[in-house]
């Protein structure tokens, strides 16, 4: 039941929350800061009351690992919002950001000294292969749309191409800190609700640095057009309604991944983010119109293909069979 409810929370929540973000993004290219605060804000502020009791709880692991950590979350989270700055269509940083595979086998191979199947390697070829071919398709977009002039769509693609050097040295960050997080809780013990929150609390400082740029928005989002919200039957600035049921949104995410976590295997977890980032991008295109050719969508599905392979869904599917048959002549 519990599993069910997560992926319920997983699905919905996510989902939601790239609908959010894009309505968002759609009217502010440059609203990631404030996204990212606001995010980190609310998940700390719950985490604070919920899981240290007011800070009444002392760590189980070593707050000085925790700021290791937390630098790395914290450049992985503006990078990848900032991104968006630099014409990066929301279905390829979808696409890009599941290439994270990639990058934490790569990071393995070079830090953990880890050695993986054939398979492992062919669904890495893949994927990298799809994002390959998504990515320089969405080249020729920019390159071809966005440029009246050749030295204007010149600047344009090499404003993009910043953007996609952006998104790799994120998914990098992001898997670097995964191998760090992983030998943390080896050494100190599995404490996924403390992590998540010191690593949305200790960061709040650093969006000093980003202030401006967050107050400059905060006043933009403040006279946007009002809306009027059904259960409280009150009015409030359309932009920040949309901020807030994004930053709702991403939390109900993160607690159903958590929940799986506790829940279900790693394979069952892995398959059912993946399967919620394919059906997070479907909606992107659809709802969104957003510019989606037929190499996007064989781009696409080697990806997809690819992330499947590697967590050997398809081995676990013949077993479950195999196992259900053998169960069947038994009786």
């Amino acid at each position: 039941m519990n599993t069910l409810f997560a992926t319920i929370l997983v699905f919905v929540g996510c989902c939601s929350n790239v609908v959010f973000l894009e309505l968002l993004v759609r009217d502010f290219p440059g609203c990631g800061n404030i996204v990212t605060f606001a995010q980190f804000a609310f998940i700390a502020l719950e985490g604070f009351i919920f899981e240290t009791n007011f800070g009444r709880k002392k760590p189980q692991i070593p707050l000085s690992n925790y700021v290791i950590m937390v630098t790395m979350f914290f450049t992985v989270s503006v990078i990848n919002n900032y991104a968006l700055n630099f014409n990066i269509a929301m279905p390829l940083h979808m696409i890009f950001r599941s290439g994270s595979l990639i990058a934490n086998m790569i990071l393995g191979i070079v830090i953990l000294k880890k050695r993986y199947s054939m398979s492992k390697y062919l669904s890495i070829a893949l994927v990298s292969l799809g994002i390959f071919i998504c990515t320089i398709m969405s080249a020729k977009q920019v390159s071809a749309e966005k440029g009246a002039t050749e030295e204007d769509g010149v600047y344009t693609f090499m404003h993009w191409l910043l953007g996609i050097a952006m998104l790799t040295f994120a998914l990098l960050m992001s898997a670097r800190m995964g191998i760090f997080q992983e030998t943390l809780y080896k050494k100190y013990g599995k404490h996924s609700k403390e992590a998540l929150f010191y690593n949305h609390c200790l960061p709040l400082p650093g969006f000093l640095l980003l202030s401006t740029d967050i107050y400059k928005h905060a006043v933009l989002f403040s006279q946007s057009s009002p809306v009027e919200i059904p259960v409280i039957a009150q009015s409030m600035p359309v932009m920040w309604f949309y901020l807030l049921m994004n930053v709702i949104t991403q939390y109900v995410c993160i607690r159903g991944v958590f929940i799986l976590t506790t829940e279900c295997a790693s394979l069952t977890v892995t398959l059912v983010v993946t399967l919620r980032k394919f059906l997070s991008l479907i909606i992107s295109i659809l709802y969104f119109s957003n510019p989606f050719t037929t190499w996007h969508w064989v781009g696409t599905a080697v990806v997809f293909l690819g992330t499947l392979l590697y967590t050997e869904v398809w081995s676990s599917i013949r077993v479950a069979m195999k196992g259900e048959k053998a169960h069947k002549k038994a009786e």
